[in-house]
């Protein structure tokens, strides 16, 4: 089945992305901030009650944390995150049902983990509200229906992450820093959720949903001595429990800078994090600096990574910094998602970034606008309740000074240029640090050889493995016109896929930004025309069309009729199988044997595009274009999964498509010889 035209789809996304990224404006002077105190009981059973009375808004907010210590689960890794998708799931006294349309009349929200509770609500239904919580998180009601159900929910989710890069990068890039016998480096896996039972569940909330370590923030248009009366009703049986107190062992950085290399053929962006752990609690004199210089380096639009990668050398959406900060052990870590072609490049860069502000004082301007920036972003959010919750929980559990917010604009502004030199030299560290980089092997390690960085490699889940092997060579008696007819045998046969006059596609998918999924619908005809939509609920975003008379896009109510390349390529979309008409040709080759999804693929180059078959099963799993953009070359790639039979021929359910992001449709309907009429091609 040809791939779906995606120039146009990339050129509509790249909109949503860039209108959602662009730099903001320069904060002004920050005002004098006023952070009231909370009134504070603690009860019988360890539970700490943190109460601030805000009449401003007719509203009230609970905020329920258990400040527990992280702890591995072994070979039931996914027991906590099926603990918190039952929590809530109706109680021992009211129905899933009834529980949910309760909150519902209230107007109300509320949420529920395995680490704690949320709810908001008018003032005038806060008693209520808050007797909902109490009940959800003090007598959920753990049932088989609900366990299956979640459980099968977490499962999908695994499948649908396996292909993943940036979830294999996430997934690898915790298990090196951290080790996987750490709470932070764990992962889930298909084996680890399969082996947890709701028994489990039941035994990890009896043991780590307990109070000694709780604390419950309420914040809004209440009154102190009724909200403690309240509260002491509904949580003062709550019986008296320690969770355990587990220590691991301190990760170690690794002892020189070292290139740690997944091979994940099927990828057309390397996923880049340079990481290195790190001790930083929030009392530390160090957090502030710290925090500044990782928005200079990293965190804001316009700092140094950003403005390199993207800004000047366009080879990625965006490249950031994050530092982690609290009680544990926690990481530095500096990343991006750039195109293959540029990987040894970036590489370079993002080196360059991080040696500058280590070794370069930064610009005063620059310092100013940061903590300008920085200081805005915290004013706004004090009259949030949630943040204030934050504040107020933060203070408790990090053990800060009681000023510590009152003095945040105060400290953050006492941050000079020699501080920022000293924490980017303590907390980001070069020589000991790791470039987990998840790419392409065949594309992109020859060019990171010559970086003359040491490189080991691992597989997908963190295990060493030797370095991936290079293309092979297909057996001389396998030619194009072999593949392509095995293809269209494994498909249905050639009567049956001749027999295709049109095909109807109709699925899903979501893209970075957008609010709500997108509804994608496809629309082929074997005469050579095609009709292809993207929209959000009734509203049409994209449309792109082929028919007798040429090509067209619309978009956002502009027509655009297309020339040139741009229409040769729509045109050659334009067909439900093109394999019938490739399998003529005698000018094709196959290159060779490339592993792609996990398995023997061969390829067939023609001209700028790639097609990728199975060795095994002969269907095609893969296709790659190279496009020229901004003055650039871009390969975009789609991969073809979940094969179903509809009237005799098989047809993939999932396309799976790199634009600069994983675009993952899924189709929930596809229908042959019917669904389609000339008016789709006007």
């Amino acid at each position: 089945m040809k791939k779906i035209y995606t120039f146009l789809i990339l050129f509509f996304l790249t909109g949503i992305m860039q209108a959602q990224d662009r730099p903001q404006p320069k904060p002004g002077n920050a005002p004098v901030v006023n952070i009231k105190k909370p009134q504070t009981f603690v009860l019988s059973n360890g539970m700490k009650v943190l109460v601030v009375e805000n009449h401003k808004l007719p509203r009230v907010s609970f905020t329920l944390t258990l400040d527990n210590a992280p702890f591995t689960e072994g070979n039931k890794k996914g027991v906590d995150e099926l603990t918190s998708s039952l929590i809530g799931n109706g109680t021992k006294k009211t129905t899933k049902e009834a529980f949910n349309e309760e909150i519902d009349f209230y107007g109300a929200n509320i949420n529920f983990t395995s680490q704690g509770a949320y709810a908001s609500s008018l003032s005038k239904y806060s008693g209520r509200v808050l007797e909902l919580l109490a009940e959800g998180a003090l007598q959920p009601n753990f049932t088989q229906t609900e366990f299956d159900k979640e459980k099968a929910k977490l499962l999908e989710g695994l499948k649908a992450d396996e292909k993943s890069v940036p979830a294999i990068s996430n997934r690898v890039v915790d298990v090196l820093a951290f080790g996987k016998n750490h709470p932070n480096g764990e992962y889930l896996s298909e084996e680890t959720v399969k082996n947890v039972t709701l028994a489990d569940v039941q035994n990890n909330y009896n043991t780590y949903f307990v109070p000694e370590n709780a604390y419950l923030v309420v914040i809004g248009d209440i009154k102190f001595k009724e909200i403690k009366t309240a509260v002491e009703k509904l949580f003062s049986g709550w019986k008296k429990q320690v969770a355990p107190k587990n220590t691991y062992p301190s990760p170690v950085n690794v002892s020189n800078l070292q290139i740690d290399f997944v091979d994940v053929p099927n990828a057309v962006q390397s996923e880049i994090s340079l990481v290195n752990t790190v001790n930083l609690r929030m009392s530390d004199p160090d957090f502030f600096p710290a925090v500044i210089a990782n928005q200079i380096l990293g965190g804001d639009f316009n700092s140094y990574l950003n403005m390199n990668l993207r800004e000047q050398h366009a080879w990625t959406y965006g490249a950031n910094s994050s530092i982690g900060s609290g009680k544990y052990v926690t990481k530095f870590k500096a990343s991006s998602a750039v195109r293959n072609t540029v990987t040894d490049s970036a590489v370079v860069q993002f080196i360059k970034e991080i040696k500058r502000v280590r070794t370069e004082r930064v610009d005063p301007e620059v310092l100013r606008n940061v903590k300008a920036g920085y200081i805005g972003r915290f004013v706004m959010q004090v009259e949030k309740p949630q943040a204030v919750a934050r504040y107020a929980l933060n203070i408790e559990t990090e053990k800060l000074p009681a000023d510590f917010y009152e003095k945040y604009i105060q400290t953050i502004n006492n941050v000079s240029a020699d501080d920022i030199y000293r924490v980017a030299n303590k907390y980001f560290l070069l020589d000991n640090m790791r470039i987990v980089i998840v790419g392409k092997g065949s594309d992109v390690i020859s060019g990171l050889e010559k970086l003359q960085i040491p490189i080991n490699y691992f597989d997908k889940y963190g295990n060493p493995v030797e370095k991936p092997a290079s293309k092979k060579e297909a057996p001389k008696d396998i030619t194009a016109k072999r593949v392509f007819e095995n293809y269209i045998n494994a498909i249905g046969g050639e009567k049956a896929v001749s027999a295709v006059k049109t095909l109807y596609m109709n699925g899903s998918t979501t893209v970075p930004q957008a609010p709500t999924p997108l509804t994608f619908t496809s629309k082929l005809d074997s005469k050579g025309k095609m009709m292809v939509s993207l929209s959000m609920g009734t509203v049409n975003l994209m449309k792109q069309v082929v028919n007798e008379k040429g090509a067209y896009v619309e978009q956002q109510g502009q027509r655009k009729n297309l020339e040139g390349e741009d229409l040769a390529d729509m045109k050659a979309n334009a067909t439900p199988f093109e394999e019938l008409q490739l399998a003529k040709r005698t000018d094709l080759k196959v290159e060779g044997i490339e592993p792609i999804n996990g398995n023997d693929a061969y390829v067939i180059k023609d001209g700028k595009t790639k097609y990728y078959y199975d060795v095994k099963s002969g269907l095609k799993t893969a296709e790659s274009k190279v496009r020229e953009q901004g003055g650039k070359s871009v390969e975009q790639i789609t991969n073809f999964n979940d094969y179903k039979e509809v009237k005799g021929v098989k047809v993939p359910f999932n396309l799976v498509q790199n634009v600069g992001f994983e675009l993952d449709i899924k189709m929930s309907d596809i229908k042959i010889n019917e669904g389609v009429s000339e008016k789709d091609f006007l």
